[in-house]
């Protein structure tokens, strides 16, 4: 793999600052909701980010 530029880590920097903060209010609105079905679809959405926020950290060797 080629070595990622200042910029190209920059970039990589804040989505994984967005990602994180999404995964953690999407955890914390799933707990607050009362319909469960709802409840589920938004810890599945923090799922999905979290694995999206894992994966960034490997592309940096984080």
């Amino acid at each position: 793999m080629q070595d990622l530029t200042a910029k190209e880590l920059e970039l990589i920097s804040d989505v994984l600052t967005y990602e994180g903060l999404i995964c953690k209010k999407a955890r914390a609105y799933s707990k607050t909701l009362t319909d469960v079905d709802l409840a589920n679809c938004v810890k599945k959405l923090a799922d999905e980010h979290e694995q999206r926020y894992n994966a960034l950290l490997g592309v940096i060797g984080g």
